[in-house]
This record gives C-alpha cells, sequence and structure tokens, in this order.
C-alpha cells in the first residue's frame, strides 16, 4: 500500500518545495485481535498533521500521518464480532479503553491508555505494525495512519456509518466536527438565550460555529483575520464575523459586558489571553487549539476567583465518540448542520505537500484525499 510518511520534522515552508511528506510503498498488516484492517475512502487534512509536520506536535518518527478518514472494513482481527466485513466506519483519533480512570469517570476522550499509545505511535492493542519493505518501524499516528490506502486500527478507534452517508461527509465527524461541536455541546454547555465568541474559524472552529447556531436564541460571534473565513462561518450560522481587532467592538455592541462562553480554536496563548477578557461574569473559556508546547499563558489570576472565569481545556471536544457522531448525523440529516461547508475539494494523496502550504494559508478548511489515487 501506498503511505504518507514524515521522517523528519521541523521543515520549512513552502512545503511543495521542502517535501516533507514522502510517499512510499508499505506493506499491507494484518491485524491482531481486537483490530480492523480498514481500506481508507477518504482522508481529511487537520492542522495537527500539520503540527507533527512543523515541529509543534512532537511525535515519534518516522510516522505514517493522517487521523481523520472514512473507511470500509475489510479485515476482522479474532475478537472482533460487533462490525463486518463491507462496513463503513469513521475513525477517531482517541482510541477509547473503557477501562481507565478517565473512562471510568465518563470522560473517554482523556483515555489514558489511548493517550500512551498516541504518544509512542503504537496501538491499543499492541506494538506498531507498520513496517517498511525493508522491515524498518514506522509509528501509527494517533491510532490510524490515514494517509494511506489501507490502515490496521483497533476497533475503539472507529464509529460505524450508515450506507446513505458520503465518504465527503462522513470523514469529516471524526475530528472537526467531534472536536468543534464538541467544545460547545460538551465542555462549554452552551445554554439558550447565551453568547459565544469563536476565535479561528479552520474546521474546528466552523464546527464550533455550527453547534452555537443550533441552540436557541444565541448570539454568535466568528473571528479570524481572513475575509473568506468570516464570509464562511456567517454561511455556517454566525450572526457576526470580523477580524481580530473588531473583536472587543463586537462584543460590546452585541453581547453587553462579555461573553458568556469564549472559544479558542486558533491554538494560541496570546488569543486564550484576549478571549478571558472578552467573558462576563462567571463566564467560560473553551481551549481547544494546540499551542506550541513553548507557549506560556499569562493572565490577572483575579478574574477567577473575583469575577467566577473559567478556563476549560477540551481534548477532542470531551466527546463520547459512540454517543456523538449518530447524533451529529441525525442533525446532519434533518439539514441542521451544514458540515459540508467544511469540505473545500478533493486531491489525490499525491498532492499532500503543497495541501499543506494551502492549510497553512488558510486558503483551504478542510482538504480530502483519495489515497488509491
Amino acid at each position: 500500500m501506498r503511505a504518507a510518511l514524515l521522517r523528519e520534522a521541523g521543515a520549512r515552508a513552502p512545503y511543495a518545495v521542502s517535501g516533507p511528506l514522502l510517499l512510499e510503498d508499505l506493506p499491507v498488516p494484518e491485524p491482531r485481535a481486537g483490530e480492523l484492517l480498514l481500506r481508507i475512502e477518504r482522508a481529511s487534512l487537520c492542522h495537527s498533521d500539520l503540527s507533527v509536520v512543523n515541529g509543534s506536535r512532537p511525535r515519534p518518527l518516522p510516522m505514517a500521518l493522517g487521523h481523520e478518514a472514512a473507511g470500509v472494513v475489510e479485515a476482522l482481527g479474532p475478537g472482533v464480532t460487533d462490525l463486518s466485513v463491507g462496513q463503513r466506519v469513521v475513525t477517531v483519533f482517541v482510541p477509547i479503553c473503557g477501562s481507565c480512570r478517565s473512562c471510568l469517570a465518563g470522560r473517554p476522550a482523556l483515555c489514558h491508555r489511548g493517550a500512551e499509545s498516541n504518544g509512542s505511535g503504537d496501538l491499543l492493542h499492541g506494538p506498531a505494525l507498520l513496517r517498511t519493505a525493508a522491515g524498518e518501524r514506522v509509528n501509527h499516528h494517533l491510532g490510524v495512519s490515514a494517509f494511506a490506502e489501507y490502515a490496521v486500527v483497533a476497533r475503539e478507534s472507529v464509529v460505524p456509518v450508515d450506507d446513505d452517508v458520503p465518504a465527503e461527509v462522513a470523514a469529516l465527524f471524526g475530528c472537526a466536527a467531534l472536536t468543534g461541536m464538541g467544545a460547545v455541546f460538551n465542555t462549554g454547555d452552551l445554554q439558550p438565550g447565551q453568547s459565544v465568541i469563536v476565535f479561528g474559524m479552520g474546521a474546528v472552529g466552523l464546527a464550533a460555529v455550527m453547534a452555537a447556531a443550533l441552540v436557541p436564541d444565541t448570539t454568535v460571534i466568528a473571528i479570524d483575520p481572513l475575509e473568506s473565513k468570516q464570509e464562511l462561518a456567517l454561511r455556517c450560522g454566525a450572526n457576526y464575523a470580523g477580524e481580530p481587532a473588531s473583536a472587543a467592538a463586537l462584543v460590546a455592541e452585541h453581547c453587553g459586558d462579555g461573553v458568556d462562553l469564549a472559544v479558542e480554536a486558533v491554538g494560541s496563548a496570546r488569543v486564550m489571553e484576549s478571549c478571558l477578557g472578552l467573558l462576563t461574569r462567571g463566564g467560560a473559556l473553551v481551549s481547544v487549539g494546540l499551542p506550541h508546547p513553548d507557549q506560556q499563558l499569562t493572565v490577572k489570576a483575579l478574574q477567577f476567583a473575583g469575577a467566577g472565569k473559567r478556563l476549560l481545556g477540551s481534548y477532542l471536544g470531551d466527546s463520547v465518540p459512540e454517543r456523538d457522531v449518530p447524533r451529529y448525523l441525525a442533525l446532519w440529516r434533518e439539514g441542521r448542520l451544514p458540515i459540508e461547508l467544511l469540505h473545500t475539494d478533493t486531491k489525490p494523496l499525491s498532492e499532500i505537500n503543497e495541501s499543506l502550504d494551502a492549510l497553512a494559508a488558510g486558503t483551504v478548511v478542510r482538504r480530502l484525499f483519495v489515497p488509491g489515487e
């Protein structure tokens, strides 16, 4: 099978020139107990992939990248009895063990065993399976490695979807929808009549806007430096949109003394600091972006106890994938969730490096790949 491998992080843009991702032929691995072999229908390029390429998100190398995808079950490992060959699934980038302290506490997105296997480049049920033709170990990306024609994943890394869901739609639910919508529904617990501001109109931020727009009588403000992203946010359900410099004025005009909820989907400590200043008393900031590990947050400590403000981390949108993916798909079927707006275009996997440049420049939201082309 052909797969996109990263052998060295920290390459400089333009990535079309530096070429950090290499298409290599790997033997197709066989699933072990508790695992599946998937044929990847569509794989989606996310900022988390770019963060691994540019070194902001250190991972063991070499690694086969890609974590958001839709696929078809090609083979079942021993013990997998609740799925069948030919069934369609969405991949989820946290393999949820179901038995660690986070899983038992009802927060499976923070699964300890899943985080450990993701960090080491292994799978939930055993060491990495990917190898080059010469036998060199290749690490798995977040238990998926979707930029390939096939992927072996843990059963816990997929959620089944019905055949009526197009691959271009299904592929957007494993990361973008779960993370952005979960930040609003699960972590932020946005209530009717409240107000929300979302910074960063990538796929996650736009999904957060869509979620907020579903809550009755909410005021939704979208912030992004690109005018094209502001326009897209309005199509996704935002009431108002503007550039970062206009955020405070928009909040003052439409939300009085501050917003009830701010969602930071940029991955910037500086933006997080700005968000805290836009909250009303008792408001909450949900941090869903991934800042570089070296960034530090400096804020006035008194605003937490003194004004009741809250800073909440949100990984995978605090989602329960087996619960939330069907819920969000139901909203899509009802015509209430225009998730297709996140899909910019579809390209062959051979254009992966050029696509990194497009993502970094903000000219695409979600670019999908057909790994077999």
